[in-house]
């Protein structure tokens, strides 16, 4: 059965937007059963490591317009800005959590497709009906549902400098999203070409953090393991989400990756044998209704 042009059109944005969705949860999940394992920054020289290994494995293998391009100088440029902006976002979410309470600085991160949305429509021109306004406000709503966590009485927080860290990034992954979107218009575009602007951006921001602050001591093969399986998953993701920017609108596809929560509470349930509450069955509820309310 042949498919009608505007299928076609969905399915360009949409099976990447899955396949992210669905990497981005699973590698929070394991994230999750290991970080104690773990600490951030290694995480962090890693998914460098592994961002380089899938993007670049995807760009060897696919056809792309040529890098020294005289027309394509702006798109690189652009496009290299906005993933050391991502990775300078990365660095704030981990001080964040580092200095604050992970209960508020985990839920306000989750916001971020929101401020992306507001973006997309200031800076892009991006309009939405108001049936995927509302779509995309369950889906967001539902994530901070997800990501949030009763308050543990027993820590103290001596300092309130992970407030602006958080917000700071906050702003920056919504920046970083909208400028990626706003490259896709320039002459010599490619995601094939963007993903080694994330290689070079995540190298120059989260690589050079990991290494100032993760090198330090051995790197055992347990280690190796737990770290690279899942920040391999989050750096497929992440190509999922270049894919799926260039076709689709922003303003859905940030928030419907961004779900990826959804995802991490079954792994959860099933893999770490963790308790699903009322509140977070709600939260999937809303989250799965605006999946399918936000397609045009």
């Amino acid at each position: 059965m042949s498919t009608t042009p505007a299928t076609t059109a969905l399915l360009a944005w949409l099976t990447p937007s899955m396949f992210a969705l669905f990497l981005y949860g699973v590698g929070q999940g394991l994230i999750k059963k290991y970080i104690g394992e773990v600490s951030p920054a290694r995480f962090c020289l890693y998914f460098v490591l592994a961002k380089a290994i899938v993007n670049l494995s995807w760009f060897f293998t696919h056809e792309h317009p040529s890098l020294l391009s005289a027309d394509g100088r702006a798109f690189l440029e652009l496009g290299v800005l906005a993933y050391i902006i991502d990775g300078t976002g990365w660095i704030l979410y981990f001080e964040s959590i580092i200095a604050g309470p992970i209960t508020i600085v985990g839920t306000l991160s989750a916001a971020y497709p929101a401020l992306t949305v507001v973006f997309a429509r200031i800076f892009l021109g991006e309009q939405l009906g108001a049936l995927q306004y509302a779509a995309v406000a369950f889906v967001i709503g539902g994530c901070l549902g997800l990501s949030y966590s009763p308050p543990d009485a027993d820590i103290k927080i001596l300092s309130r400098r992970w407030i602006p860290l958080a917000f700071l990034a906050l702003l920056c992954w919504a920046t970083s999203n909208t400028i990626v979107k706003h490259a896709y218009s320039l002459p010599e575009a490619s995601e094939v070409n963007l993903m080694v602007c994330n290689t070079i951006g995540g190298v120059l921001s989260l690589g050079l953090y990991g290494f100032l602050k993760g090198r330090q001591g051995t790197h055992t093969a347990r280690e190796y393991l737990h770290s690279f399986v899942p920040m391999g998953m989050m750096a497929g993701g992440d190509l999922g989400v270049m894919i799926a920017s260039r076709y689709g609108p922003i303003s859905i596809v940030v928030p419907l990756t961004g779900a990826y929560p959804v995802v991490t509470l079954a792994f959860a349930a099933l893999i770490l044998k963790e308790r699903v509450s009322k509140l977070q069955y709600g939260c999937v509820a809303a989250i799965i209704a605006g999946m399918v309310l936000c397609q045009p």
